[in-house]
């Protein structure tokens, strides 16, 4: 409120989505992020932004805490939480604000940041609409699981989304975004009321878009939240992210009959240039890409992946490249550009690329390989670069950091940043990658695009009992 007595939307949910008496509820939260830990592979820096769903804790509750345990190493730095959920009583155009100056939950009041709200009521798309928040659950069913794990120093933005594009919500987070006090959330579930099977097929592909940040290609009958979803995603494709994936599953997995169940879906967002995978998790892909290799070499196949076998985070759509090393020199490097499949997958796939089908060596050998030592690179999502000429170009290139696409016409190549080690300067690094494009080194256009992308980069030896084991 701008003037008069501070006011507060009541719980509109409580006792229904989730418990009602505020002890019930507190320990009840506590056990789902408690789980949820216990399902981590350890300790990772927070994430920018949250998709996490909104049923009813008894159906989605433990794939929401999936996201939220992701929150507690921030828990003191995270002083704003910009929540957006779908509207799902009330129909209008753009953006719903409330004009309380708290939200209530059993566990006390969430209090609002009226300077940003106020400032956002101003914007156009924008309007105070409290009949759009007042019987909301979208927003609800998340405020507990923030109490819980942030305590009472953050200051909420919830804006419930009507009808709008994703270049409208893009805008809007753009102007939100802020830096690492302030957290994006977005509140989603999946596919409704289809059979178990169908809500699989069905989910699995709208899962597979969000991880390839598909911005716009699915909509509400894939995910309710689409339309803040979407948005998101196209925010952060301009940004380098990485998109994790931390829990997907469906109402008749967790808490209901299988004739008519509804998906749930959680993910982090994160800057790719902080995002990390557990240590446990970098070496099972290790030892996965050694293990293809070790099946290509005895049995002359590549390995079926069972995807069951690996945690969400590997599931997860994404981009890699392998690359084997001899002695400390170059034996083979595969990889996409695009995420296109599972992260468990694309290694294997380009582990036994590298290593047989990189057309500058021959394939690998039984002693070769013995003797080599993995390099696995997981990609961030190529975002355009933005440059006026070559020099500007170059000022803008951030040696040892910076992954480049470059194409010009049908010509294209890339650089791992791995590749600053050999040529360490700009004018070094173009050059080589125009020459790897099948371009002359002095080549300028006006078509020349760029992209640049970052890695986390992680390498071991080949383990020799597991190859035994393998063969």
């Amino acid at each position: 409120m701008t003037s008069g007595a501070p006011s507060s939307r009541p719980a509109a949910v409580a006792g229904r989505f989730y418990p009602g008496d505020a002890s019930d509820l507190a320990r009840g939260v506590d056990d789902l992020l408690a789980a949820a830990v216990r399902r981590a592979a350890g300790p990772l820096p927070a994430p920018k932004a949250l998709i996490a769903p909104h049923a009813g804790y008894v159906y989605s509750g433990a794939v929401a805490a999936s996201a939220y345990q992701r929150l507690q190493p921030a828990m003191d730095s995270i002083r704003r939480v910009i929540l957006l959920g779908p509207a799902h009583r009330v129909a209008f155009r753009g953006f719903a604000l409330p004009s309380v100056d708290a939200f209530e939950t059993p566990l006390g009041p969430v209090h609002l940041d009226r300077a940003v709200i106020d400032a956002l009521a101003r914007q156009p798309g924008c309007a105070v609409r409290d009949d759009a928040h007042a019987e909301e659950h979208s927003l609800e069913v998340h405020l507990p699981f923030l109490q819980r794990v942030l305590g009472p120093q953050f200051r909420l933005v919830p804006i419930v989304v009507g009808d709008a594009t994703p270049d409208q919500v893009a805008a809007l987070l753009t102007s939100l975004w802020g830096g690492a006090e302030t957290l994006i959330i977005v509140s989603t579930d999946l596919s409704h009321y289809h059979d178990y099977e169908t809500a699989r097929r069905v989910d699995s592909q709208t899962v597979a878009r969000i991880e390839r940040m598909a911005a716009g290609s699915f909509g509400p009958k894939e995910a309710c939240g689409s339309r803040p979803v979407n948005g998101l995603l196209q925010c952060v494709s301009r940004l380098g992210y990485r998109v994790t994936e931390l829990d997907v599953r469906n109402s008749g997995d967790t808490a209901g009959p299988k004739d008519r169940v509804v998906g749930y879906g959680s993910w982090a967002l994160e800057p790719a240039e902080t995002a990390r995978l557990a240590d446990a998790h970098r070496q099972l892909l290790l030892n996965t890409a050694a293990r293809a290799i070790a099946i290509r070499l005895a049995r002359n196949k590549r390995p079926e992946i069972s995807l069951d076998t690996f945690p969400n985070e590997l599931r997860t759509i994404a981009a890699s490249f392998v690359t084997v090393e001899r002695k400390g020199r170059l034996r083979g490097c595969i990889g996409s550009l695009q995420a296109h499949r599972p992260l468990a997958t694309d290694i294997a796939w380009n582990a036994v690329s590298a290593g047989f089908e990189d057309p500058r060596f021959q394939p690998l050998t039984v002693p070769e390989f013995r003797d080599s030592d993995l390099e696995i690179s997981v990609l961030s999502a190529p975002a355009p670069l933005a440059f006026d000429g070559e020099s500007d170009l170059k000022s803008k290139l951030r040696p040892g950091r910076d992954g480049l696409i470059l194409q010009s016409g049908d010509k294209r190549g890339t650089f791992l940043p791995k590749v600053w080690e050999g040529l360490p300067t700009a004018d070094a690094f173009l050059n080589g990658l125009k020459v790897k494009a099948g371009l002359p080194k002095e080549h300028w256009s006006d078509d020349i695009r760029i992209w640049r992308y970052t890695t986390e980069s992680f390498r071991a030896p080949v383990p020799g009992e597991l190859f035994r084991k393998a063969a």
